[in-house]
């Protein structure tokens, strides 16, 4: 058996080898993609539909400024408001941890006595400004309010800014109400006339601060940016994109007569294309190798960010492979289904271009409708994309990324089953 296998390896090496050209193709134009992509999507932001954007929302105030952020979110097309998870009430490790398993995109945490610190110090700039104007100047403030962000690291920073730019807005336009309506109601109470108005000084004063932070389970805060995304997503593609030339490898040894003589010989059809398997999850790797040599050698050349790969080398390392026995045995079974060289292709390209927009390697899946997302969960891209995203983003480990693998794998079983079956029913007929 083993002697067979090592046969069939050599004879797939030496046929792919004579292909220098289409050798060079499978290296260098997902390396090409991946610069045209990520300087495209770096240099220049395509607006997409923002209705919808899952975000998770916790009120430990409990007074006027966490009610009415609360009830102008809800109001709010521009998300999807949710402030309990699973049938919980949100905390702020609960909806952290929900941010960074990739639930919400945007988390909000409301601190407790929000209000109140607000309050405290508009009755400090009323009493300022009842003072001498010195006194006003060198106002201080002694209280203030950190509103927390909770940012999901796979979301493209583009979109982002976007998002909490009006989350700034919205909360700013909320605060200042608060502030003065204070203003007004304890002047009218000081000063029946209502003659003196807040200086201009305390109407720029920062009473709330923002502090965004991405919700990650690694110490190292990774920034998203468009290498963080590009480089897994193509690297995927190119990997599944290998089933076109192996699909056209089995059509080739069917036109050709040899596919019949390997039949002659008393070995089981899976056994005669391990050897293929071998050398394309080889070549799959090796693709990935370079793209990831683009991402941390050749992007930072041309100034964009370097690839950050995370903290587990042995998920990655488990996870590549997943994804190209994936990809072969799709290849395989490709092209055991198809009964000419032209149908393998064709066949073989739509179905990757169509399973690679389904998976987000083009629109990220948070953008889609919610029957296309759902469609997503299906999509073996769209594992793997997970699975990096994990690895790469959100500071993941092996045990993170096993459920993404072993579906991989699963894959790779089902394909090869159906390529085994198809192959003894054509040999019946």
């Amino acid at each position: 058996m083993l002697s067979k296998l090592i046969a069939t390896v050599k004879k797939e090496t030496r046929l792919l080898l004579r292909d220098k050209v289409g050798l060079s193709i499978l290296f260098i134009m997902p390396m090409v993609l991946i610069f045209v992509m990520t300087l495209i999507q770096d240099a220049a932001f395509r607006t997409i539909n923002e209705k919808g954007i899952p975000i998770v929302f916790v009120n430990n105030d409990r007074d006027s400024l966490g009610i009415m952020i609360e009830q102008g979110l809800r109001n709010n097309d521009l998300c999807s408001f949710n402030d309990s998870i699973n049938g919980k009430p949100a905390t702020i490790e609960s909806a952290h941890k929900a941010v960074a398993e990739g639930k919400f995109l945007v988390g909000i945490v409301i601190p407790k006595g929000a209000t109140n610190a607000i309050r405290k110090n508009v009755t400090q700039l009323v009493e300022e400004t009842m003072g001498s104007a010195s006194t006003a100047t060198n106002y201080a403030l002694t209280d203030s309010v950190e509103i927390t962000i909770m940012i999901d690291p796979v979301a493209k920073k583009s979109f982002l800014v976007s998002v909490t730019s009006s989350l700034h807005e919205f909360i700013s336009e909320v605060k200042t109400k608060i502030m003065f309506q204070a203003f007004s109601d304890q002047i009218a109470d000081l000063i029946p006339d209502k003659t003196s108005a807040p200086k201009a000084a305390y109407q720029k004063s920062q009473i709330i601060k923002y502090k965004e932070e991405y919700a990650s389970t690694s110490q190292m805060k990774t920034i998203p940016n468009a290498v963080q995304h590009n480089v897994p997503a193509w690297a995927i593609f190119a990997m599944f994109f290998i089933a076109i030339p192996l699909s056209g490898s089995i059509m080739k040894e069917k036109t050709e007569g040899s596919v019949f003589r390997l039949h002659t010989m008393p070995t089981p059809y899976l056994l005669l294309v391990n050897g293929k398997i071998v050398v394309y999850a080889i070549v799959c790797q090796i693709q990935f190798l370079l793209m990831l040599t683009v991402g941390l050698v050749f992007l930072p050349m041309i100034g964009l960010p370097k690839l950050e790969l995370g903290d587990s080398y042995a998920g990655i390392s488990l996870l590549t492979s997943a994804t190209a026995f994936a990809a072969t045995g799709y290849g395989v079974m490709v092209g055991t289904l198809a009964k000419t060289e032209h149908q393998g292709a064709i066949m073989g390209a739509l179905s990757i271009i169509l399973l690679s927009a389904l998976g987000g390697i083009w629109v990220p899946s948070y953008v889609m409708p919610e029957v296309m997302r759902e469609i997503s969960a299906f999509s073996p891209l769209n594992w793997s994309l997970n699975g990096f995203y994990k690895l790469f983003l959100r500071g993941g480990g092996l045990v993170d990324i096993l459920p993404e693998s072993l579906k991989l794998f699963a894959f790779f079983i089902a394909t090869m089953a159906i390529a085994s079956i198809a192959n003894r029913l054509k040999r019946a007929t």
